[in-house]
């Protein structure tokens, strides 16, 4: 049995932040780490050996998409 604070926001599974963007930007949910990933790439920068970690760190906490509530999955 596990210990909880009693807090429920701290003791559910942690959601990311999600940021709403219009339909017209994409209808594809893309995180933080994803956009920066791109972002360097494109102005030739080459990624280091945590790059990739950094990049699933923040893709765990914010995420973009589209600005509609229901999305056929």
């Amino acid at each position: 049995m596990t210990a909880t604070s009693g807090d429920p926001q701290r003791d559910s599974a942690r959601q990311p932040f999600r940021v709403r963007l219009p339909d017209f930007v994409s209808d594809d949910d893309i995180g933080l780490g994803d956009v920066i990933t791109k972002s360097t790439s494109g102005l030739g920068i080459r990624p280091c050996g945590g790059c990739a970690q950094r990049a699933a760190a923040l893709n765990r906490g914010v995420v973009f998409g589209s600005s509609s509530i229901e999305r056929s999955q």
